[in-house]
Formats: C-alpha cells, structure tokens, sequence
C-alpha cells in the first residue's frame, strides 16, 4: 500500500534514526543476515503462499509433513508464538506425522521466514484470515488447531471465524487469557514498543527466555530459539522487523479474546504449565500488581471454566514451552486428545 505524504513525513526521522542504531549495533555483522532467515536451517521442507492482503503482495513461508505413520486423513495447524516462528513445532510435528497426520505449520506474516511488511494492519482476523487463505490454497477442508502463546490467540480468533473449519482446538500455554488493561496495565504506545525492540541484544534476548520460559533453569537445547532471534539483529532492516514486532505487541494489549471463550463450540483442550507467569506490560507495573498478573494456574481453571465442554490438562511445574521443556509430558496428552476426536 502506498503510503501518504503525511505518513511518509512522520515515518522518516523514526526509521532514520532505527536505521541509525541498528548501524552501531552490530557493525561487525552487518549483512550476514537477513530479515526473512533466508539462510537459517527449518527442519522440513519450505513452501510459500503468495497472496495479496492490504493492497500488498505478501509470501507466507509454511512447512507442511505428509504422515509417515498410518494416514488417517486428518490435519493439524500449529500457530507459533510471537517470539517464535513454526520451526520451534519440530518435535511436534514429527511425532504427529508418525501417528498418521498431515501437519501444517506457517510462518505468519512479520514473523520467522515470511515477509515482514513496512505497514500492515494487524489484528487477529487478518491472521485468521490469511491461514484459512492458506489452507484453502492447499484444498484441506477442515483442520485441528493448535495455538501456543501468542498463537494460542490466533487460534481462539481462527476457532471462533471458522467453527465449522475447526475439528478441534488446542491451547497450550496461550496469552491472552486475561486483559491485562482491564487489569491496570498501562497502554504502551507502539513507538514504546519500536524502541524496545530496537534495544534487543543477544544477551537480553536469552536473559528473557531463561527467566520467563525456564525459570532460571538452562537447558542448552533451548538455545536455538535464541540464535533465531538474534539473527534478525544483524540484519540492515532490523528496523522494519522491529516495526512489525511492535506493532504486534500493540495488537496483542489492544484485542483481547478472554470475553469470547463461551463461544467456542468444538472440542477443546489446554494445556497449561503452571509455572508459568507469562503478562504483557507487568514491567510497566508495581511488584504488588505484577504478583496478581498471569497466574497460570489460576488462568487455566478459569478458562476451561468458560469454554463449554473443555478440557484441561495441568503440567505441574513446567512453564511457558512444555513442548520444548518437557515434550514427554506435553504431547501424550494432546495425541490422546486427538485420536479421541478422529475415532
């Protein structure tokens, strides 16, 4: 989409001056990577969805696994997190694939491999929307989702625009299952965010990742999810990939799918470690507010609570990646969920 004069005019010093960090950054880095991770390894095969959205040609990286076991005809949609992109399911999908499922994992548009636009309108209809374009394209008439994190959103948002589409769903640590503004979180504009982002290092990115994912606990398997981020730090257009996650966070705080749980009609399941504490903003609160902000434990009951018929399933003592954390624990149950709804 063309951008006005206006918007042109107030872009211009924002982006001069991304541009500008992003140059001291990492100068010794500069051009060994790229935005869309055009040289970082996925663990399956790569395709790409060309679609027009906002009056913009856009490429939606996705894997997608053929069964290696029985096939049984059914498909599963994995959503990725925000820090995240569908490279993180692998263990996921292989173990679907060989219990006889086609899995479908994409990257969604501003994240992992897929285009990172220099404006786009982000809401959780527009992701919803651009999956179900790229299920279309590939003629899969109906799918189980699942959603982690920030995916867990999207699928909620999918779940509820598509019901009759959706066999199941499957919520496995999702955010999203409060309103943090209702809550007292201050609103963070979207230039906060952009200078956030712009502020990423390496070593902040792992210190986020041990103390809000593992609890302190490290785990050298867990450090490919931080290379992956990081990557994008030595790339030139660092900025735009920043604009976009900042954008992203805004859409996350502003559009909350806590009120519409009782709406979901398919067969639901999740999946919660509850260790974990995972609010957007409790930085920008007090420690007495931040103690009441993103209690899983407590979050997970009131969720199965409200969506009719659901099911939970409590993983004691994990946190926010009990597929990376402790894939044993996580992925009978979610099998056993979905053979149930495919028998």
């Amino acid at each position: 989409m063309r951008s006005t004069n206006l918007e042109r005019a107030l872009l211009k010093p924002i982006i001069a001056f991304a541009s500008l960090l992003a140059l001291f950054a990492s100068p010794l880095v500069r051009g060994e990577s790229d935005i869309r991770l055009s040289d970082w390894p996925y663990p399956f095969p790569e395709y790409t969805y060309d679609f027009v959205s906002q009056e913009q040609n856009l490429e939606m990286v996705y894997m997608d696994l053929e069964p290696t076991g029985l096939a049984n005809g059914e498909t599963v949609v994995l959503l990725h997190g925000k820090n995240f992109s569908g490279s993180y399911f692998e263990e996921t999908a292989k173990a679907l694939s060989e219990d006889g499922f086609r899995v479908i994992m994409p990257d969604q548009i501003g994240f992992g491999k897929s285009t990172k636009p220099e404006h786009y309108h982000y809401t959780f209809q527009q992701l919803s929307i651009n999956t179900m374009g790229l299920l279309q394209s590939l003629e899969i008439e109906s799918a189980h989702v699942l959603g982690h994190s920030m995916g867990g959103m999207i699928a909620t948002r999918f779940a509820l625009m598509y019901p009759d589409y959706t066999e199941s769903l499957t919520l496995l640590n999702p955010i999203g299952l409060e309103d943090w503004k209702a809550l007292g979180v201050p609103y963070r504009p979207v230039e906060a965010w952009y200078a956030q982002e712009l502020g990423k290092t390496e070593e902040k990115i792992r210190n986020y990742q041990l103390n809000s994912y593992y609890d302190g606990n490290w785990n050298p398997e867990y450090q490919p999810w931080v290379d992956q981020l990081a990557a994008y730090l030595d790339s030139p257009d660092y900025p735009i990939m920043a604009w976009n996650q900042a954008l992203t966070y805004d859409m996350i705080f502003t559009q909350p799918v806590v009120y519409e749980f009782r709406q979901l009609s398919m067969p639901t399941l999740l999946i919660i470690g509850d260790r974990d504490r995972t609010a957007l903003g409790k930085d920008a609160v007090s420690p007495e507010e931040r103690a009441k902000l993103g209690k899983y434990g407590e979050l997970g009951k009131a969720t199965q609570a409200a969506i009719p018929g659901s099911k939970l399933v409590e993983l004691h003592g994990l946190g926010h990646m009990p597929h990376i954390e402790a894939f044993d624990r996580f992925i009978g149950p979610f099998l056993e969920f979905l053979e149930a709804q495919t028998n």
